[in-house]
């Protein structure tokens, strides 16, 4: 025989009231207002939008760009320390090099063992001209927006809140 138990559901709370045991409204602005990775990822969402949309007329995203303009340094010969460069985790990164090949920008080659070798195409390489006027045009924008002196501040800040996470002062 089953038994079946009946619980009181727990009532709804009245619009705009907060759940039993949430915190208050006040703390929660609070906390919107100075994380830093709240406020980071939402400046990164509002500038890869930005850029995404000067780079659209292209058929290119900013990710993409990053990545061409990468490996046209050839500064990395690795997925992982492309990864590592661009600060993006290796299956995006690897989702990434897949349509990059697959639209003919980059070749990628397997090295000794497991490695995964990305290189830039004649055709990548190419696109990456293409797209370097419209992405200074949408630097030049942000920067005036913002201004050089705001924009040196934040670009020096960013660094250092990025060296901190990674040398292990934090996170």
């Amino acid at each position: 025989m089953t038994t079946v138990t009946s619980q009181t559901p727990k009532p709804i709370p009245a619009a705009g009231a907060a759940p039993c045991g949430a915190p208050d409204e006040a703390t929660v602005s609070r906390i919107a207002r100075s994380c830093i990775c709240y406020q980071t990822r939402m400046t990164a969402h509002a500038v890869t939008r930005a850029y995404n949309r000067a780079l659209a007329p292209l058929g290119l995203e900013v990710t993409q760009f990053n990545i061409l303009a990468a490996l046209a340094v050839a500064k990395t010969n690795s997925v992982t320390a492309l990864s590592e460069a661009l600060a993006l985790d290796r299956t995006t990164m690897t989702r990434n090099l897949k349509r990059l090949e697959a639209a003919g920008l980059v070749s990628v080659s397997t090295g000794q063992g497991r490695a995964v070798r990305p290189a830039l195409t004649e055709a990548g390489a190419a696109l990456l001209s293409a797209a370097i006027p419209l992405w200074e045009s949408e630097h030049v924008k942000m920067e005036e927006a913002v201004g050089a002196d705001v924009w040196g501040r934040t670009r020096d800040g960013l660094r250092a809140i990025r060296r901190s996470v990674t040398d292990g002062r934090c996170g």
